[in-house]
């Protein structure tokens, strides 16, 4: 019987997307308990980041029954009235944690704007075009990827807008 290489198992679908897509990334990985969501700013500390640089990604469902993503800096809180007027929307809700996976194939706290399993239309923070690389989660706790925001914006077909609370 092969042995696995380590790092092929380590490769997340997330990494295998931006590869195919020819977008460079730097994979990092962070401790924590086998299936235990990680609030973001441990996650930021524990990668050694700005959490201002660490973007979480979250989903919400329109008034009209699309959905939506968004990603903003893991120490910020959405502002669902502007998330709502970003997208064109009467209003936005977050999804109920059950939601996650069967939508998007992603468990709280792994969920990723990469490879979900259909695309929704995604919005990230304006402040992401501020830094080289941002960090988001490469659809898996315990892993992310540095990617650069205009590449990662493009690849998802996204937009940047102000979607956090004051």
């Amino acid at each position: 019987m092969k042995k696995k290489n380590r790092q092929q198992d380590d490769k997340t679908n997330v990494m295998r997307i931006l590869e195919q897509k020819g977008i460079p990334y730097t994979p990092k990985h962070y401790a924590h308990q086998e299936g235990v969501a990680v609030d973001g700013l441990t996650v930021a500390e524990s990668l050694g980041q700005d959490p201002e640089s660490v973007f979480k990604t979250l989903v919400t469902r329109g008034a009209s029954g699309s959905y939506y993503v968004f990603d903003l800096p893991v120490g910020e809180e959405l502002d669902l009235k502007k998330a709502a007027k970003a997208v064109g929307e009467k209003s936005v809700a977050m999804i109920h944690v059950a939601e996650l996976l069967p939508l998007t194939g992603y468990v709280r706290g792994g969920c990723s704007p990469v490879g979900m399993k259909k695309p929704f239309f995604t919005t990230f923070h304006e402040t992401a075009i501020l830094f080289d690389e941002i960090a988001v989660s490469a659809g898996k706790i315990g892993a992310q990827v540095l990617v650069e925001p205009n590449a990662l914006c493009a690849l998802v077909e996204g937009q940047f807008a102000d979607i956090t609370k004051e």
